[in-house]
């Protein structure tokens, strides 16, 4: 057993090509001797154990989940939280209202008394990792499509469930290298989370969506918050007399400074990246998904937009959603010009052609690439159908509740549903309802309503459109080639649904009828395109993807065997993870080149009064002409130095991470990539790939001089 689990590590280490020096996003808890010995090589002064260890206090230990989907690092002996302002925007717009609008304004407890619990927050401490890769693969031994994912299902459950009995932890069993390798994560979760500052809007996202994904980058991206626990230590729901968290191990904040080719660690959870991808995949990516989902998102951004400059309460409302919308609007654009731009496309079919030749006498290899060929040749034909239902149909508000009401219909018309089957739908409806009248703004939906419905028209062929709805709108509202058509039926929608009026939905609740549920000209709008995906599509789109993950597998174990000596990295999937590089300039295209700093001169260059994404508080150019820097100021450059750039490898997901000098200490926080290197998720570019780093003097200064938060300040360890 022990000869066949060092074989299967050696396998693990392998790649297409080398990991270049930068590139990898390591498993701190399998870090290999060949990647730790480049790390000391670099500059890095701790040990293994003092990255990750699971009976000492480690590195890791400093390092949570915050919220769904980004990272955070713990800073102090009393549980404060650092992360990113967008990490935390969500909370941050929850908390606010028009005359408290810590959004717009900032806001900074200046005791625990004062600081704000959030009903929507939680945060996750990684325990331990287990490899069961045994128990699971004995399980699913002669099993694919699916078969193996339905085995794959039930294997997971009764692992967590052995692991997570009688402890309060929570897990999860995760695949590794698309499928051949399974590690089990242990975590525990802590839901009082509480606000303790952040600074305006107008810091936190300075630059908005025109520096988005670009440096040079003047961007204040954090957020501060803390864990409280019940009086024993241990995770409890939100109590006022609940206390601080003691963790196991805080980062202390190191306001030295950086200089050019420092060592910079990354620590976080990077939320995905398909490095494995094949050409198939990349050319459905280029020339069918990202486009047509940019467009789609354009306009839902353009409704949003016009809605949000016109009204401060419109902002606050929409202000989570349109930043997430927009955040990879921007990404899928860009990611599709570098793909091109970088020859990955090329690079994939050159990897392909050395592998069909070495597989080519090798029965269990040697017809991959024509499967994978195949697979995507039978699916490419519906892939847009699929992006125009989800980013389109129902990217209108509206749609997406309406649609979500089919659960309603179900259990009206199911014959034999459980006689509660009705009034749990229809409780879960209302409480839905009353959430989706909160956020919702109808002059934008509305248009977005309209708009994307002649989308659909236009683009998708007419065959696997919805029987039978256009032309009943024609016949109602008039030519389907007219926006007016549209505007006319979308009007019609929005005034005539029961969603909006609260009178017909009381009397709908009150007495459910199918009939009357799909008669709803939102509902029947909603449904009719769902129905449509799911009884034509979705089965052909559920074999695709199954097809492609087997495919996925074998193709990466084939690779394996291909080059036994190559050191490996599994993709990214929101396990912790570590990358290491150096602090560095770049030239992105000729006759350019950009620092690896940016400073506070910067920010004031760009300062346009009122505007909607370069403006700056009245007291921020008060305190930078009076060059009131306190302790934070950058001696080579006499100016506080606000954002840096390293060559460390991340991704979303990483958002929030602390970034981390030779001796484990905080530097700065991760908050973006760059754009001449958005092919990231799928390959890594060594010359252009730059992480942009919110540098933690920026950070203090905005707590301490622009916020007048110097308790915080007080409760860091500072290392000078």
């Amino acid at each position: 057993m022990r000869k066949k689990l060092l074989v299967l590590l050696l396998l693990f280490s392998v790649s297409v090509k080398w990991a270049k020096a930068d590139e990898g996003m390591w498993l701190p808890y399998l870090l290999g001797q060949q990647t730790y010995n480049d790390m000391v090589k670099r500059g890095l002064k701790l040990t293994k154990e003092q990255l990750y260890s699971i009976n000492k206090a480690s590195l890791k230990d400093a390092i949570i989940i915050f919220g769904g989907g980004c990272t955070g690092e713990i800073v102090s002996n009393e549980g404060l939280i650092f992360t990113n302002h967008h990490c935390g925007y969500g909370a941050i717009a929850a908390a606010s209202s028009v005359e408290h609008n810590y959004l717009k304004n900032g806001f900074y407890a200046k005791n625990k008394q004062e600081e704000i619990a959030s009903s929507q927050l939680s945060v996750q401490f990684l325990i331990r990792v287990e490899d069961v890769s045994k128990e699971v693969e004995d399980a699913l031994k002669g099993l694919d499509g699916t078969d193996r994912v339905k085995k794959e299902q039930q294997v997971y459950g009764d692992i967590i469930s052995k692991t997570t009995a009688n402890t309060g932890y929570e897990a999860k069993v995760v695949p590794m290298f698309k499928g051949n390798q399974y590690l089990l994560f242990v975590y525990e979760r802590y839901k009082d989370i509480r606000l303790v500052g952040t600074p305006p809007e107008s810091v936190g996202k300075f630059g908005g969506d025109t520096d988005n994904w670009e440096w040079p980058r003047h961007t204040g991206d954090f957020s501060i918050f803390r864990v409280y626990t019940g009086k024993d230590g241990k995770p409890a729901p939100y109590a006022a007399d609940n206390v601080p968290l003691k963790p196991k191990h805080f980062l202390p904040v190191s306001i030295k400074g950086v200089k050019e080719n420092d060592y910079a660690m990354i620590f976080g959870y990077p939320g995905g990246t398909n490095r494995y991808e094949t050409s198939y995949g990349i050319q459905l990516k280029t020339s069918i998904e990202n486009p047509y989902l940019v467009n789609l998102r354009d306009v839902r951004l353009k409704a949003m937009f016009e809605q949000m400059k016109k009204d401060p309460a419109v902002k606050l409302q929409l202000a989570s959603s349109y930043a997430g919308i927009a955040n990879y609007w921007k990404f899928f654009d860009g990611e599709t010009k570098q793909l091109e731009k970088h020859g990955v496309l090329a690079d994939k079919q050159k990897q392909e052609a050395a592998f069909a030749k070495w597989a080519q006498d090798k029965p269990e290899f040697a017809n991959v690439l024509k499967d994978y060929e195949a697979t995507y040749k039978a699916w490419t034909p519906y892939a847009k159908q699929r992006v125009y239902l989800n980013e389109g149909i129902l990217g209108s508000p509206l749609a997406s509740f309406a649609g979500s009401l089919m659960g309603v219909e179900r259990a009206l018309v199911t014959p034999g549903a459980p006689k509660d089957a009705v009034k749990q739908a229809i409780e879960a409806a209302d409480k839905a309802r009353t959430a989706f009248l909160e956020s919702e703004n109808k002059p934008s939906d509305q248009k977005i309503l309209a708009a994307t419905c002649h989308m659909y028209y236009t683009d998708i062929a007419k065959d696997q459109q919805p029987a039978g709805f256009y032309e009943a709108l024609k016949a109602k509202y008039g030519s389907l080639d007219e926006d007016n058509t549209y505007r006319t039926w979308a009007t019609g929608v929005m005034s005539n649904t029961m969603i909006f009026d609260d009178a017909k939905w009381k009397a709908f609740v009150a007495n459910p009828d199918a009939v009357t549920l799909q008669n709803d000209p939102a509902f029947a709008y909603a449904s009719t395109f769902i129905k449509n995906y799911v009884g034509k599509y979705l089965p052909l789109y559920t074999q695709f993807n199954t097809k492609v993950n087997d495919l996925g597998r074998t193709y990466l174990k084939g690779v394996m065997q291909m080059n036994p000596n190559a050191n490996r990295y599994p993709d990214a999937n929101f396990t912790m993870r570590l990358s290491y590089g150096q602090v560095k300039p770049y030239a992105p295209r000729d006759a350019v080149h950009y620092d690896y700093v940016t400073t506070m001169k910067g920010v004031i260059e760009k300062y346009v009064p009122g505007d909607y994404e370069f403006d700056l508080p009245a007291n921020y150019l008060d305190l930078y002409n009076k060059k009131d820097f306190g302790q934070y100021k950058d001696a080579k450059r006499n100016d506080i130095v606000v954002g840096f750039i390293t060559t460390n490898d991340i991704t979303g997901g990483n958002s929030g991470s602390p970034v981390i000098n030779a001796n484990g200490e905080l530097i700065g926080l991760a908050f973006d990539g760059n754009y001449e290197a958005l092919s990231h998720k799928i390959q890594f570019d060594a010359e252009f790939n730059r992480t942009i780093c919110v540098d933690v003097r920026y950070v203090l200064w905005c707590i301490e001089k622009l916020g007048g938060a110097k308790n915080i300040i007080n409760e860091l360890k500072l290392v000078k």
